[in-house]
């Protein structure tokens, strides 16, 4: 069925065949791309993920996917999935005089200009004018040094290869790079390499790039655990450059990554992991500053199921990056959290503990996913439900069925009395939601900025839609040149 398809709101069977209901398409394509890496994923491997994304462009339109896809790299820090989306519009509005402007837009460091090419190219696609004048200019706009660190030299597809492909303006820095005389620059990984294995050399050179700040807050992050064993002496610079509220902000860094790297040094056996803890506990609480104050009661319920829970190689799962957005939204007055498996139930944490401290007390059970079970534990009036989850239950069985979930919501609201706001917090995009969409206020993503749609969403409840469908490509150059 490509143009007689289900309408908004209609029944269908979900990913793990469970009741639920299909979400609009442009909710579907927005939910994916501020959710996935292009991994596989419990449900769905990251090959069916990109060919259900190809379908969605043609079912949307290519205007607003590009919108989509350059609010996802520049708003909430996605990369891999925006680069098949930049190589997908260009094929498909090749014609289209826009192109250009969001290719320059959905590129933020030269290695997105060298991953949309690669994935181009693994399609057997050719090189469109649009591509040649989008993702040229956007190399144009880089220094030396940007161009230095992503060289790619042993790539399929280096740096060189793409200025010689798309005939950028001359800059200075560009025919530094292919006249071969542009350094590398001083990156922590190019100065380890040098290091070798002499320890002696991998503290110089930790010293040296905090002490010049010359690490990057990602970067940072990443290697605490072997700062702390290499270069002993630099842990008060770490924990003085983790607390950096302005750089946390321009950082882009999803706060989970700050859940990983505590899970890292709460493993660790060293005198000042305490104050590294301290620092990383800090860090998180000011990434996550902009959690938003609920007029009323609000529930926040977490899925702690097993394909919520499934880390699948990685080093953190769903389950986790969704307990430090229930952590954070807990934080504000009035919420009670409540985590569901196969049955829910209300959990209380220690109202002056960090978001991380809350999220180390989550219990993650996995099991079965039984969203009546939300609302049948439910005993108060709320005037919101938060459910952070990949929406995909399957214990509610059929539509007709006395366990369904539309029966338990029906019966907590004739028992107490409450007519909530739901919102359905999407950690997977598998494409479902368990309520119509027209009842609930739909929000996706790993970022801290999903707090900021939520205030917006009682205002206006297509706001996370309407917002992308106002996204301008030309706004988000013009900052870029201002950094």
């Amino acid at each position: 069925m490509r143009f007689n398809t289900q309408s908004e709101g209609t029944k269908t069977t979900n990913i793990a065949g469970g009741a639920a209901f299909k979400e609009s398409h442009e909710l579907e394509l927005i939910s994916i791309l501020l959710t996935s890496f292009a991994e596989d994923k419990f449900y769905r491997t990251a090959s069916n993920e990109i060919e259900r994304i190809k379908e969605l462009i043609g079912i949307v339109g290519c205007e607003f996917s590009a919108r989509a896809a350059a609010y996802a790299r520049n708003e909430f820090g996605m990369r891999s999935i925006t680069h098949v989306v930049a190589s997908e519009i260009a094929y498909q509005a090749s014609k289209q005089f826009w192109v250009k402007e969001f290719l320059n837009a959905v590129v933020k460091r030269p290695d997105d200009v060298t991953e949309i090419l690669a994935y181009h190219f693994s399609q057997g696609r050719k090189l469109t004018n649009q591509m040649r004048k989008g993702l040229g200019a956007a190399l144009s706009r880089f220094n030396t040094y940007q161009l230095g660190k992503y060289k790619a030299t042993k790539a399929k597809v280096s740096l060189v290869d793409a200025v010689n492909l798309l005939h950028p303006k001359n800059t200075e820095a560009l025919g530094h790079l292919i006249k071969g005389t542009l350094d590398s620059p001083e990156t922590w990984e190019v100065l380890l390499t040098q290091a070798g294995s002499d320890e002696a050399k991998k503290t110089q050179v930790w010293k040296k790039l905090l002490t010049e700040k010359k690490l990057g807050y990602f970067a940072l992050l990443r290697n605490i655990r072997n700062i702390m064993a290499q270069a002993p002496d630099c842990i008060d610079l770490i924990c003085e450059q983790l607390v950096n509220e302005e750089v946390i902000k321009k950082s882009l860094v999803l706060p989970f990554r700050y859940w990983v790297a505590y899970k890292e040094i709460l493993a660790m056996q060293h005198l000042k992991t305490k104050e590294v803890l301290k620092a990383i506990v800090v860090a998180c609480e000011l990434s996550v500053k902009n959690i938003p104050t609920f007029e009323g009661q609000t529930l926040v319920v977490l899925d702690v199921s097993s394909s919520m829970t499934s880390t699948r190689a990685k080093s953190y799962s769903c389950a986790e990056i969704g307990a430090l957005f229930a952590a954070a939204l807990c934080k504000a007055p009035r919420t009670t959290f409540m985590c569901f498996a196969q049955k829910a139930e209300i959990r209380n944490f220690d109202p002056f503990a960090s978001i991380l401290g809350i999220v180390q007390a989550i219990p993650f059970e996995g099991g079965g996913t039984n969203f009546s079970s939300i609302f049948d534990a439910a005993t108060f009036k709320y005037d919101r439900v938060i459910i952070l989850s990949d929406m995909q239950g399957w214990m509610e069985k059929t539509w007709h069925d006395e366990l369904s979930l539309s029966v338990s919501f029906n019966k907590y609201k004739q028992r107490t009395g409450a007519t909530p706001i739901v919102y359905s917090v999407d950690f997977s995009g598998y494409g479902t939601l368990k309520f119509p969409e027209r009842n609930v206020y739909c929000v996706a993503g790993f970022s801290e900025k999903i707090f900021d749609i939520m205030k917006m969403l009682e205002m206006d409840k297509d706001a996370l839609v309407n917002e992308i469908k106002n996204y301008s490509f030309n706004m988000r150059i013009e900052e870029e040149k201002q950094i």
